[in-house]
């Protein structure tokens, strides 16, 4: 089981690390394997989430999601993002962003730097938005219940996380623009990049969640559908392709993923840059990286984690919740990757042993009842 599901990562682990030494020697091996380890670090939480949705989605699309949602999360975001930044805000060509990436890292890691309090705004939200939509839920379980409870009977208010978050984003590009003007006004015109980029963030949650929580409502009767079309289909003797069979809900839940995805690789690329500042190295390391998290997010689901350990998917959307706080302080102040790691594995870390103690718990109070039932059919009651 773990070799089937993490056997192409270590596949591309070897195939990368071998390409890294032969393009850039061992000091190269040594780049993309702590790239690896930062990217595994910063998206645990990452996998978690993914495994929530994925757990919904049949067979296929978790291949899609493992093969086609790879190249997109190694190839787009890891490679083909850090370029396009460059080019949209240094309003230059796609192929000079590219030869500047490979012919002048220097000036390419400042463009890109330059770009961040886009990225992070549009990042940030996102993810706040994941966090709140999930606090602001009412659940049967629930972990940090003197949080959870009040918070939950708050979420009953129409748009609340909506009106939470767009404060938040005014708060944060206000606070960025009157510091920008205390000194000397040199990023004050990024004031307004941060609130269209963070606007755009929101708008693309709403749009993308939107239409994954409409299909998944209606998941049941597309299940419904199918299974007629199935019938009709051996009836007939024709086949359907697995598309179909999967259902408009999959597909836009893989479109949330990749959108997920997106928002969670931000602060690894970003923070990749403070190892090295060469696009090609960069795109080995945390696609190696990139490919664990899948893999991983797949493992949790066939082993069913999440259903084990509850209070799992709690932790890592309080993780997201603090990912998303911390992205938007960084639009301002400079923060160390280590403490973006550190926060998300220690909540996880959290949130599992949480789980752990819930589960002798309950493993207790049954091996208490199952006695009981046995002394009373022992003494005849």
């Amino acid at each position: 089981m773990l070799l089937k599901t993490f056997g192409w990562s270590f596949a591309v682990t070897a195939l990368g690390l071998v390409a890294a030494v032969l393009y850039g020697g061992w000091t190269a091996f040594g780049i993309v394997a702590i790239l690896s380890i930062l990217e595994i670090s910063l998206s645990f939480d990452n996998a978690v989430v993914n495994a929530g949705v994925l757990k919904k989605m049949n067979a296929f699309w978790q291949k899609i999601f493992l093969t086609v949602g790879v190249l997109i999360a190694v190839f787009g975001m890891r490679l083909v993002f850090p370029v396009v930044i460059v080019a949209i805000t240094a309003k230059m060509g796609p192929i000079e962003a590219v030869d500047l990436a490979l012919n002048n890292k220097d000036h390419y890691q400042q463009l890109v730097t330059d770009a961040h309090p886009a990225i992070a705004a549009f990042g940030g939200m996102f993810l706040l938005m994941i966090f709140l939509d999930f606090i602001f839920e009412e659940r049967d379980i629930q972990w940090l219940r003197w949080i959870e409870r009040p918070l939950a009977k708050l979420g009953k208010v129409d748009m609340l996380s909506v009106c939470i978050a767009l404060a938040v984003l005014l708060i944060t590009a206000f606070t960025f623009a009157a510091h920008a003007h205390q000194h000397g006004g040199a990023h004050a015109d990024k004031a307004q990049t941060v609130l269209i980029s963070g606007i755009a963030g929101l708008i693309t949650y709403m749009v993308v969640g939107g239409l994954s929580g409409f299909f998944e409502d209606r998941l049941e009767d597309e299940e419904e559908r199918e299974q007629e079309e199935e019938e009709e289909a051996a009836r007939t003797g024709k086949k359907r392709s697995a598309v179909v069979l999967a259902g408009k809900a999959a597909f836009f839940m893989f479109l949330y993923l990749e959108v997920l995805d997106a928002s969670f690789s931000f602060d690894g690329v970003i923070g990749a840059f403070a190892i090295t500042n060469d696009i090609v190295l960069m795109a080995l390391g945390l696609g190696i990286g990139a490919m664990y998290v899948r893999s991983l997010t797949v493992y949790l689901v066939r082993q069913g984690t999440l259903d084990d350990y509850v209070y799992l998917e709690h932790g890592a959307h309080y993780a997201i919740g603090a990912l998303a706080v911390l992205l938007l302080v960084t639009i301002q102040f400079q923060i160390n990757e280590v403490i973006t790691g550190l926060v998300g594995v220690i909540l996880i870390a959290a949130s599992f042993w949480s789980s752990v103690r819930r589960n002798r718990a309950l493993a207790a109070a049954e091996g208490t009842t199952d006695s009981d039932e046995k002394a009373e059919v022992a003494s005849g009651v």
